[in-house]
């Protein structure tokens, strides 16, 4: 996902002079393209990310659109006070990129799984956060990017997760896609929790309880319309994230439905727990732990809707 996405803002570069492109600390060769062709535009400032934001705000004023990439824990946690009196506070039209959103870098511990960046971006005004589903969608969703006015948060996830988004089927920034339609339970998920989530209502639908799909590709601006529209013709409705319970994906349908429902549906929200990861390991064994893979899911949804 992350190759797609650069790979994606080279293509931007070469269609448009405005198009700046700022690293910090990445593998040697990244966007090598980029760096040759259009040099000018290409900057690898090393381990300075605070800095790097303050000078991609200085770029956005002078009329460019620089795009940011580092990992999502120190463009989010390190950087927080800059991303928002710097990019924010002026409306900046600057894309962080975030490299291992969630619990991509599980194998290096707590220090570099991003597991509260969606919550710590919500809250500041004037930021969008994108969370792509899969390499494709990333594509789609950054190609908009160019035109967007403000601060994007874009959530990368590890990369070679299944293609499951249809180039057939519009994908907007800010508008929620339908993966699978409503049944008496509506799964709303983000990110690569998209897949694990349609494949846990496959196994719903094996044992008699039909579970619609709801992709939340952008959180903020959240596609409160179509939320509204589904949980309103639904009985229960669950949100799956790769993402701390607070502040998340979860908390932002909740505070949708309970600001514009009189008697919303009953929600669940499966996410990751209020605390700190304790455990070296792959992704995937880190979901597994917190009951985050689609056979799981799907038990804890049908013993919770028994």
């Amino acid at each position: 996902m992350r190759k797609a996405c650069l790979n994606t803002v080279y293509e931007l570069a070469k269609d448009n002079d405005k198009v700046v492109f700022i690293g910090s600390d990445l593998g040697a060769g990244t966007l090598n393209e980029f760096k040759q062709e259009m040099p000018e535009r290409f900057f690898m400032e090393g381990i300075s990310e605070q800095h790097v934001i303050g000078m991609s705000a200085g770029i956005a004023m002078e009329g460019f659109i620089p795009y940011v990439n580092t990992i999502a824990t120190f463009l989010t946690r390190r950087c927080l006070e800059q991303v928002i009196v710097d990019l924010c506070l002026h409306n900046l039209s600057v894309r962080l990129i975030g490299n291992g959103g969630g619990l991509v870098y599980a194998p290096l511990g707590p220090t570099h799984v991003a597991i509260e960046d969606i919550a710590l971006m919500r809250a500041i005004p004037n930021m969008t956060i994108l969370v792509p589903t899969d390499a494709d969608e990333m594509q789609r969703l950054v190609k908009q990017t160019i035109d967007w006015q403000g601060p994007v948060y874009i959530r990368v996830a590890k990369g070679y997760d299944p293609i499951i988004s249809n180039d057939g089927v519009e994908c907007k920034i800010g508008k929620a896609i339908m993966m699978k339609p409503l049944g008496n339970v509506l799964i709303i998920a983000t990110g690569v929790m998209v897949h694990r989530s349609l494949s846990a209502a496959k196994i719903l639908e094996s044992n008699g309880l039909s579970c619609g799909v709801m992709n939340i590709h952008t959180i903020k601006p959240l596609d409160e319309k179509a939320i509204l529209q589904a949980a309103s013709q639904v009985d229960a409705i669950v949100t799956v994230e790769e993402h701390t319970k607070m502040g998340g994906l979860g908390s932002a349908v909740i505070e949708c439905l309970m600001d514009n429902m009189d008697n919303p549906p009953k929600v669940k929200r499966l996410s990751l727990p209020d605390q700190f990861t304790d455990d070296y390991g792959s992704q995937d064994s880190l979901l597994d732990s917190f009951a985050l893979q689609p056979d799981t899911i799907a038990s804890t949804i049908q013993e919770w809707w028994s």
